[in-house]
Parts: C-alpha cells; sequence; structure tokens
C-alpha cells in the first residue's frame, strides 16, 4: 500500500485562511503557480496602481522590524491615514499580517512574502531601472 504525504497550503483573502490538503506530488507545479501569482500581484501592488511606491517603502520598512501605523507613518514621514490605508490594502492582499488591535496594531510581512523577499527586490530593481532608463532620455 503506497501512502502519499500531504501538505497544508494556507490561501489568504479578505483576512481569512483556509487550509486544504493537497498531494506530495502537486506540491512542484504549486510552488511554481504561487511564484508566479505572487509575482503578478505584486505588480499590480506595487508598480501597476497609485501608491505603490508608498507600499514598497512599508514593505522595506517592516522587513526591517515590525512596527505599528504611527511608527511607519513618522519613519517614511507620510500622513498616518495614507499609511493606514496601504496597510489595509498589503493586508486584504496577504503581504502583511499584524498582531495586536487598535493604535497599537504591530504590522509585519507575511510569511509568504517572508519566503519570496527575493521577488519583491527583483521587481523594485526593474523598475528602478526603468525609471532610471526614462530619466536619462
Amino acid at each position: 500500500m503506497i501512502l502519499e504525504r500531504h501538505i497544508t497550503l494556507r490561501m489568504v483573502k479578505f483576512d481569512q485562511i483556509h487550509r486544504i490538503d493537497l498531494p506530495l506530488k502537486a506540491r512542484a507545479n504549486m510552488v511554481s503557480f504561487n511564484e508566479r501569482s505572487l509575482k503578478h500581484l505584486l505588480g499590480w501592488l506595487i508598480a501597476g496602481t497609485r501608491g505603490g511606491v508608498t507600499r514598497a517603502e512599508i514593505i522595506n520598512a517592516l522587513k526591517e522590524r515590525p512596527q505599528n501605523a504611527n511608527q511607519l507613518a513618522n519613519t517614511l514621514k507620510r500622513d498616518y491615514r495614507t499609511i493606514k490605508h496601504h496597510l489595509e490594502v498589503l493586508s486584504k492582499n496577504g503581504m502583511i499580517t499584524s498582531i495586536g488591535e487598535g493604535y497599537g496594531r504591530t504590522y509585519f510581512l507575511s510569511e509568504r512574502l517572508e519566503e519570496n523577499y527575493s521577488l519583491f527586490e527583483e521587481m523594485l530593481n526593474k523598475i528602478w531601472e526603468k525609471e532610471k532608463r526614462r530619466e536619462n532620455e
């Protein structure tokens, strides 16, 4: 009798976590799908919409250390309400998570983004290279 190992996949959508079991042999396809979908999501969040620069700065700041919204606003020298808006967008899209409630809620990178941070850095480098080329034209 052959037993297949299973992995648990976390899917985050609008602050809900769903767990499903998948056969281990499906893992290779799922990993590449996850990386591809993460690239598309990051592309939309950072390069494809207004506020992408602010969201990229928030991600960079949270990579350094977890912070609450007020700390981020002070660090990035941005309006508190602007930071709160972008934190909500990043949270709803599974890029960051938080602990606590109210004013003291502390934000940090999601496990998915932590594991794939190099994709984020790769995307930023491509965006900055395009901007430099535009400036030199």
